[in-house]
C-alpha cells in the first residue's frame, strides 16, 4: 500500500461513457425517465432542478491547447502512444512538436511521464546520439527531480540530492550536470546560510564568508512565489502605522469583551501588528471569528478565509448574522468568486484578513493573497501545525512562525469530548484512551484487509447510524491511499455495493452515489451526484448544485465514501472512520494520524489493523520540515529591517 496526495487514475473512459450515455437519452435510443432514475436506495438530499445563477453554469476552466498536426505521428514514431498528444500540448504549448523533435527528453514535462519513459522515446527518435550524458537529458532529468520534490511539498532542495538523484538515472558526472543545469538556466542556485535554516540567524553585516552556507536549487515559479511572499509580508509590516489612542481604547474594549482569554490575546495582537500567527485545534476557530467580528465592529473592512467549503460554513456559523457574508474560501476569494470585488489596481479592499487553515496554504496562493492586500492591511495566519501540510509546495504557517515574523498566539481553547481529548494526545505523542461513556471513540481490531474493509463497511451501513443517527452523508472514511486492499479504490466498490449498488450510468457513477470533486491540486469539494445531462454530471453539496463538464469527469470526479487524509485535511464530519491497515507502517506517522483522527466532530471509530504500528506512530516524530526558502528570507528581511546597532 502507497500514501497518495494525489488523485487516483481516472476510471477508463468514464468521460467517453458519460457521453455515449447522454447521446443515447438525446437520440432517444433509452429512454429519458429510466436514464434519469432514482436508484432503489434515494440519495440523503433529494435531487432540486438546477437554480438559475453562477452555481448552475459549469466551471470556468482554460481553453485547449490545440494539438499541433504532426505531434500524434510524432509521438507514435517515437513508442510513445498518440492518446498523449493532449498531455504534451498541453505541457509545452502549441510548439510542442518542434520542442520535442529538438530536445525529445522535453516529454518529462508532461506528468505522469516517466524518465525511463522518455529515454525510450528519445532512443527511437535520436537513435545512437541518445546517450546518458546528453546535456538535454540531464537538465530535463534535473529539473524533473525538482518537480517531484514540489509534489513532496519542498520548494528547493540541496544540490548534492540533486546530483545524487542524477547519479541514480546513470548519470555519468552528476555534479558536473548539476553545474550545467544552473549555468543553462534549467533550475536556480542559492546559497542558504546553514545557521540560518537550523534556528541560529545572524546579524546584518556579519562576514558572509564565515557562515557556513549549502547550495540549494529550485525552479524558477517556486522561488518567485516565495521571494514575492517575503517582500509582501514585509510591506504589510513596513506600511502598518500605529494605532491613534483612540483606536487603541476602541481594540482594548473589544478584547475586554472577547469570548476567551485567548481570543482576547488574537484581538490585542491583531490591533497592533502587521502579521500575526494564530494556533490551535478545531475550537480555536471560535478565535478568529471573534477577530472578525470585532473588526467588522470597529468598522474595518475584514473577512476571513478558510481552506474549504465545510471550514467556510463552520466559520460563518460562528459569526453574528450580518457577518456570515466575511466567511470565504481561498480559492474562490483568489478567483474573485468570493469576498469583496477588486478595485481598480487588483487589490482587494481589505484592512484585516483572517486565513484559517493556514497550514493547507502553499507558497504561490500565499504569494497571490498578499499580494493582493493594500499596504497597511493587517493579515493572521491561523492553523493548526500538527495537520498535515499543504497539498502544494510550501509550509507558510510553520515558516512564519519559525522565523518570528510577528507574534504568535497558541490557543487554550481545548478540543472538547473524548475526540477532541484524543487528538489533543495524539498532538504530544500520546496515545491515550479517553474515559468514552457515550462510546465516543471505537476501537475496532482487525486481522487481514478483507475484515478491515467488511468492518468499514458495517460501520457506516449499519453500526454508526443505528447507535447515533447519523446518516451516511455525516460518516466519512478516511485510509493512508488510493492503492492497495484497503485504500480508497477498494474502500469506495465496497461502500458503494453495499450502500448505493447500481450500473455507474453516468461514467461510472449513479444518483445518490457520494463523490469527491477535485478542481484542483488540494481543493476537493465533497457532493451528491444528482443526474446529468449534455452539460455533464451534476452534483449537490450543502452551497447547492453545480455542474462537472463532461470532458472534466474523468479526471476531476472520483467516488467519495472513502479518502485519503490528505483530500479530507479542511474538512469535519459528525462521524469518521480512521482505516489503519496492517501495511501501514512507514505510511502512516504522527501528522497523518492526527489529521485522520481530528477529521471526527463526535464520533471516531478506528478500525485497527496495524497492531502496535499505531502506538509507535502516534509516538514518533510528525511529518518531516519541508525543505523551504521562505524562513531564511523572512530572517533576512527582518536583518535587513533591524535598526542599525550604534
Amino acid at each position: 500500500m502507497t500514501a497518495d496526495n494525489a488523485s487516483p487514475p481516472p476510471p477508463e473512459d468514464a468521460a467517453a461513457r458519460l457521453r455515449a450515455a447522454v447521446k443515447a437519452v438525446e437520440s432517444g435510443e433509452r429512454p429519458a425517465s429510466s436514464f434519469f432514475a432514482e436508484p432503489a436506495r434515494p440519495a440523503a438530499r433529494p435531487a432540486r432542478p438546477a437554480p438559475p445563477g453562477p452555481r448552475a453554469r459549469p466551471a470556468r476552466t482554460a481553453a485547449p491547447v490545440p494539438v499541433p498536426e504532426g505531434l500524434p505521428a510524432l509521438l507514435a514514431a517515437g513508442g510513445a502512444p498518440e492518446a498523449l498528444a493532449g498531455a504534451v500540448a498541453a505541457a509545452l504549448g502549441e510548439g510542442a512538436e518542434r520542442e520535442l523533435r529538438d530536445d525529445p527528453w522535453r516529454l518529462l514535462a508532461v506528468p505522469g511521464v516517466r524518465p525511463e519513459a522518455a529515454d525510450g522515446f528519445a532512443r527511437a527518435t535520436l537513435g545512437a546520439e541518445a546517450g546518458p550524458g546528453d546535456e538535454r537529458r540531464t537538465r530535463a532529468l534535473a529539473v524533473w527531480l525538482l518537480e517531484r520534490a514540489a509534489l513532496a511539498g519542498h520548494t528547493a532542495v540541496a544540490a548534492d540530492d540533486i546530483a545524487k538523484g542524477l547519479a541514480g538515472q546513470a548519470v555519468p558526472e552528476p555534479d558536473e550536470a548539476v553545474r550545467d543545469a544552473v549555468e543553462s538556466g534549467a533550475v536556480l542556485v542559492f546559497r542558504d546560510a546553514v545557521e540560518a535554516q537550523a534556528g541560529g540567524g545572524r546579524a546584518a553585516g556579519d562576514d558572509e564568508e564565515a557562515a557556513p552556507v549549502r547550495l540549494l536549487l529550485g525552479l524558477d515559479r517556486y522561488a518567485l512565489a516565495e521571494e514575492s511572499l517575503a517582500d509582501g509580508l514585509s510591506r504589510l509590516r513596513g506600511t502598518f502605522e500605529p494605532l491613534t489612542d483612540e483606536a487603541a481604547a476602541a481594540w482594548e474594549t473589544a478584547a475586554g469583551g472577547a469570548p476567551s482569554p485567548s481570543a482576547a490575546a488574537l484581538l490585542r495582537a491583531a490591533a497592533g501588528h502587521a502579521v500575526v500567527v494564530h494556533t490551535g485545534g478545531a475550537a480555536a476557530r471560535a478565535e478568529p471569528a471573534a477577530l472578525l467580528a470585532a473588526a467588522r465592529s470597529l468598522g474595518l473592512r475584514a473577512c476571513a478565509a478558510a481552506h474549504s467549503r465545510d471550514g467556510r460554513r463552520a466559520l460563518a456559523a460562528l459569526l453574528p448574522d450580518d457577518g456570515a457574508d466575511a466567511a470565504v474560501t481561498v480559492a474562490g476569494l483568489l478567483a474573485g468568486e468570493e469576498g469583496p470585488a477588486r478595485d481598480a489596481e487588483g487589490m482587494l479592499p481589505l484592512d484585516l484578513l483572517a486565513v484559517l487553515d493556514a497550514g493547507q496554504l502553499p507558497a504561490e496562493a500565499a504569494a497571490s493573497l498578499v499580494e493582493a492586500l493594500p499596504d497597511g492591511a493587517r493579515l493572521v495566519l491561523s492553523g493548526d501545525p500538527a495537520l498535515l501540510g499543504a497539498a502544494g509546495p510550501g509550509q507558510v504557517l510553520a515558516d512564519v512562525l519559525g522565523a518570528d515574523f510577528g507574534p504568535h498566539i497558541a490557543s487554550r481553547t481545548p478540543d472538547e469530548g473524548p475526540v477532541g481529548e484524543l487528538v489533543s494526545g495524539v498532538g504530544v505523542g500520546e496515545l491515550l484512551q479517553p474515559e468514552a461513556p457515550g462510546r465516543e471513540v471505537v476501537i475496532v481490531p482487525v486481522r487481514d484487509p478483507g475484515e478491515a474493509v467488511h468492518r468499514a463497511v458495517q460501520l457506516v451501513a449499519d453500526s454508526i447510524p443505528r447507535a447515533f443517527g447519523r446518516s451516511g452523508a455525516e460518516i466519512q472514511v478516511v485510509t493512508p491511499g488510493h492503492a492497495g486492499p484497503v485504500g480508497t479504490r477498494a474502500l469506495n466498490t465496497a461502500l458503494k455495493e453495499r450502500l448505493n449498488p447500481g450500473p455507474g450510468r453516468f461514467g461510472g457513477f449513479d444518483p445518490g452515489d457520494r463523490v469527491a470533486h477535485s478542481p484542483a491540486p488540494g481543493r476537493v469539494r465533497p457532493a451528491t451526484v444528482t443526474g446529468a445531462d449534455a452539460q455533464g454530471l451534476w452534483l449537490e453539496d450543502a452551497d447547492g448544485r453545480f455542474v462537472v463538464p463532461v470532458d472534466e469527469v474523468g479526471e476531476t470526479v472520483r467516488h467519495g465514501w472513502a479518502l485519503t487524509a490528505h483530500q479530507a485535511a479542511g474538512s469535519r464530519w459528525p462521524a469518521a472512520v480512521v482505516v489503519l491497515p496492517g501495511d501501514a507502517d512507514g505510511i502512516v506517522d504522527r501528522s497523518w494520524v492526527y489529521t485522520a483522527f481530528s477529521r471526527a466532530a463526535q464520533h471516531l471509530s478506528v478500525v485497527q489493523g496495524s497492531g502496535p504500528g499505531l502506538a509507535a506512530a502516534v509516538a514518533g516524530p510528525p511529518a518531516p520540515p519541508r525543505e523551504t526558502r521562505l524562513r531564511t528570507l523572512l530572517r533576512e528581511q527582518l536583518a535587513a529591517s533591524a535598526p542599525a546597532a550604534t
